[in-house]
């Protein structure tokens, strides 16, 4: 009892001296108000066959289809090889995308359920779930993260998740601020950063036990990337800050042009610098600023067009817009090095087969776009087109 009278003391005395604890962040929590799963927000997985690694088929390309079904394409016998779909979906829906490692496919539905899929075959190594729901979208817009034997995802139940690589079982999850979670998540320095809400969290890789709950006070609405030093992150409107992976210490900030936001997915780090797209109603631009210091080093705008995606290759910066216009800037000045109007508009990532040609998905068909000639050959043609398609997915198996 002395020893707590003490103890207490301490903290009051504290409190005087140093006043409030600051609003902008929220308290550490401890290992106790990590989250385990209830019957709201129930959790099961089934091990199937014993996870291994398997050799790649490389030459199967695999196609997450708009509707929702996930199958392999041959493209030296023009054939389908295999097909997986979820258990049950409401909607026809792809929204997510599909890690490969070791020659096995780990692959989120909509619905909630996670395949670990042999890459020649077809065949699942085991299935887990999040939640029963079967009249709504459980995982949206996720790739799985994975690292050092787990499976890293975010969920539209307001929860992260951590899964055993071997089995599919649940490692931990954690309650987020937000049901909204988009947006993947980024493991770095054994860590996991992770977007919801007003906040970014900073949990413990291992354990799931939060380093820091920094609050921004609006949306943040960007995907996490780092250097290999800091964190970066864009929040829904119009800025992009830097943060210390240890601690809610906000580094520098960039603040877009006038009436640009929405940087989302759009952001990737490369040689200590950070790349983005922020969208806008007449300009669209990519940017390009030193990750030490903030500073905008080129910018390149696109008049009158809506930047959709970009991805690094090559020491270029590649992407699409709205009007389906494929792009290849400078990397090291932003200068437009290729400019194609497409007849077909991508709906997917863009995917480089070689150094001759790149995949992308419309909404009729698989395309293989012929860099010298600038063609469009349709590889796999959709028996029906569908109307409001929202994303797709490719990858070569390699």
């Amino acid at each position: 009892m002395k020893k707590s009278l003490i103890t207490l003391l301490f903290v009051c005395t504290v409190i005087n001296m140093f006043g409030q604890t600051p609003t902008t962040e929220k308290p550490v929590k401890t290992d106790s108000d990590t989250k385990v799963p209830n019957s709201n927000e129930g959790f099961s997985h089934k091990a199937i066959n014993p996870l291994k690694n398997v050799p790649l088929d490389e030459a199967l390309v695999l196609i997450y289809d708009y509707d929702g079904s996930l199958f392999s394409f041959d493209l030296e016998s023009e054939q389908i090889a295999w097909t997986v779909k979820a258990t049950d979906a409401y909607t026809e829906m792809c929204a997510n995308k599909v890690t490969l490692l070791d020659g096995v496919l780990y692959v989120p539905f909509i619905n909630g359920e996670i395949f670990a899929i042999d890459n020649q075959t077809g065949a699942v190594f085991w299935k887990s779930r999040i939640g029963n729901s079967t009249d709504q979208i459980v995982l949206k817009d996720q790739i799985p993260v994975i690292n050092d034997g787990k499976l890293f995802i975010t969920a539209q139940n307001q929860n992260i998740y951590a899964l055993d690589l071997k089995d599919g079982s649940l490692l931990w999850n954690y309650k987020l601020d937000s049901a909204n979670n988009d947006i993947p998540v980024l493991y770095f320095d054994n860590k996991i950063f992770t977007q919801s809400g007003n906040y970014l969290y900073s949990f413990e890789a291992n354990t799931g036990k939060l380093i820091y709950q920094k609050d921004f006070q609006e949306p943040m609405h960007g995907k996490p990337v780092t250097d290999g030093e800091n964190v970066f992150i864009a929040n829904e409107k119009n800025v992009v800050y830097a943060l210390s992976p240890n601690k809610p210490e906000v580094l520098w900030q960039f603040k877009l042009d006038e009436n640009q936001n929405n940087i989302k997915e759009r952001i990737f780090c490369k040689d200590k610098k950070v790349y983005f797209a922020a969208q806008g109603p007449e300009v669209s631009s990519v940017y390009a600023v030193d990750s030490k210091t903030g500073t905008q080093l080129w910018k390149t705008d696109f008049k009158d067009d809506t930047i959709e995606y970009i991805v690094e290759e090559s020491d270029n910066v590649w992407g699409y817009t709205r009007k389906a216009k494929l792009f290849q800037l400078d990397i090291t000045n932003g200068e437009i090095a290729s400019e194609t109007k497409l007849t077909t508009q991508p709906i997917s990532n863009l995917e480089f087969a070689d150094d001759d040609s790149l995949f992308y998905y419309s909404d009729a068909a698989l395309i293989q776009f012929e860099f010298k000639t600038s063609d469009e050959n349709e590889v796999y043609l959709r028996t029906s087109i569908k109307d409001n398609v929202y994303s797709a997915f490719v990858k070569k198996i390699r």
